[in-house]
């Protein structure tokens, strides 16, 4: 199982190698932090956090959950072109291993927009002239909340493409959901409940007692962002095994 997973794996990246989708990574890093110089000095005790919540508040409620749909999409373009799923299910390699690959392809990417997101944040403190020492548990935090929001999002993206061989589509229906964020996430009610929200909830500073925008509690955050994510991937697999070549 790891030695057809670890091939799946990296036949993935020689398909993405020859692809524009590391110009994705750039976007809303870039985006961001031209924001946030937009929106003058932080005055603020905790500067830190005033950047990071500018910066999020674009990055996390729009272009964050459309770039997991932009990549769940790209994962499976290859495939989709001239017959390639008949061509890959018919290789000796585990539809499971296969799968989970693509998936894992998606995290990755998922995690390097967040490591160009914090270096965009500390772009912005640096053009700020910020000296105040670095919160390191709210920023660790808020980037690996908002990778790990991200994985229900790309489970259910990588599903959809997987069905459907339009690439546009499933592209076409996740921007159609993360419009409705700017309304959804205002809502303490509905916000945690709702993939493309949660995101935002993840990644934008809190305090101490609790976790995300709305002080949602911890375990809730979790127990949705688990239970999205093993209902999409589960479903995924099934759909993968049942795939006719």
């Amino acid at each position: 199982m790891m030695t057809y997973y670890f091939r799946a794996l990296s036949s993935e990246w020689l398909k993405l190698s020859s692809s524009r989708i590391w110009l994705h990574l750039l976007l809303s890093p870039l985006l961001a932090l031209l924001i946030s110089i937009g929106n003058g000095a932080p005055e603020s005790d905790m500067p830190w956090h005033v950047l990071a919540g500018t910066m999020t508040s674009v990055h996390a409620l729009l272009f964050l959950p459309i770039l997991t749909g932009i990549f769940g999409a790209m994962i499976c373009r290859y495939e989709h072109a001239s017959g390639g799923w008949k061509q890959l299910l018919v290789t000796p390699v585990s539809r499971t291993a296969l799968y989970c690959a693509k998936l894992t392809v998606v995290a990755i990417l998922i995690g390097g927009v967040q490591l160009l997101f914090l270096a965009a944040v500390f772009s912005a403190g640096w053009y700020y002239g910020v000296h105040a020492p670095l919160p390191w548990d709210m920023l660790s935090t808020s980037l690996l909340g908002g990778w790990a929001a991200c994985l229900p999002l790309a489970a259910l993206q990588l599903l959809l493409s997987t069905i459907w061989s339009s690439f546009a589509a499933p592209l076409a229906l996740n921007v159609v959901f993360t419009i409705p964020n700017m309304l959804v996430a205002n809502s303490v009610q509905y916000a945690p409940y709702y993939p493309w929200a949660q995101p935002l909830l993840a990644m934008v500073p809190s305090g101490e007692t609790g976790f995300g925008a709305f002080v949602v509690p911890l375990q809730t955050w979790m127990l949705m962002v688990m239970g999205g994510f093993i209902l999409f991937f589960a479903a995924g697999l099934v759909y993968i095994q049942r795939k006719e070549v």
